[in-house]
C-alpha cells in the first residue's frame, strides 16, 4: 500500500504523499495545541503535544524507511531539477533544525510532566520561550521538508 502511486497527482509514492500532508498540517496541529494552553486547558495541551510528537516520530520513521527502500537521497536528488550540492546543503540544514527542534520538544514535554507531578508548572516564562522556539523550528522544518519533497516530485 505505502509503495503504490500516491494521490497528490505527482510521481511520488503513497508514503511520500501521506508524510507530505502530515508535515503540511503539523504547524496547524501545533497551533491548535498551543491555543488550548492559552485557553487554560493545560491537560488537553499536554495530551495533544504528546500525541502530535508520537505521530511525528512515526511519520519520520515511515519517511526514512520509505526513502531507504526506494533508493535513498541520491535517487531522489537525481529526480530534482535542483543541483545535488544545493539539495545536500538544504537537507543538512533541515536535519540540523529538526534534530534541535525535536530534542527541545522532548525535553519540554518531559520537564513539563515532571513539573506537573509536583503540582505546578515551575517556570512558565521559560516554558513559553522554549515552546515558541520549538514551534518556530518545527514550522520551518515542515516548510523545508515539504519544499524538499516537492522539489523531487515531478507531476505525472
Amino acid at each position: 500500500m505505502f509503495f503504490e502511486p500516491g494521490f497528490l497527482g505527482t510521481k511520488a509514492l503513497m508514503y511520500m504523499d501521506i508524510v507530505t500532508i502530515y508535515f503540511a498540517l503539523l504547524p496547524f496541529l501545533l497551533a491548535f495545541s498551543i491555543y488550548q494552553a492559552i485557553r487554560g486547558n493545560s491537560k488537553l495541551h499536554y495530551q495533544s503535544q504528546f500525541v502530535i510528537l508520537a505521530v511525528t516520530i512515526v511519520m519520520v520513521l515511515i519517511f526514512e524507511i520509505g526513502v531507504r527502500i526506494t533508493g535513498g537521497f541520491v535517487e531522489y536528488a537525481k529526480q530534482s531539477p535542483l543541483s545535488y550540492d544545493f539539495l545536500l546543503i538544504f537537507l543538512l540544514i533541515h536535519i540540523l533544525i529538526a534534530l534541535f527542534a525535536v530534542g527541545g520538544w522532548i525535553y519540554l514535554l518531559i520537564s513539563t510532566y515532571k513539573s506537573y507531578q509536583n503540582g505546578v508548572l515551575e517556570n512558565k516564562e521559560k516554558h513559553h520561550k522554549i515552546g515558541k522556539w520549538i514551534f518556530t523550528a518545527l514550522t520551518v522544518t515542515s516548510v523545508m521538508g515539504c519544499s524538499m519533497i516537492h522539489s523531487t516530485e515531478n507531476t505525472v
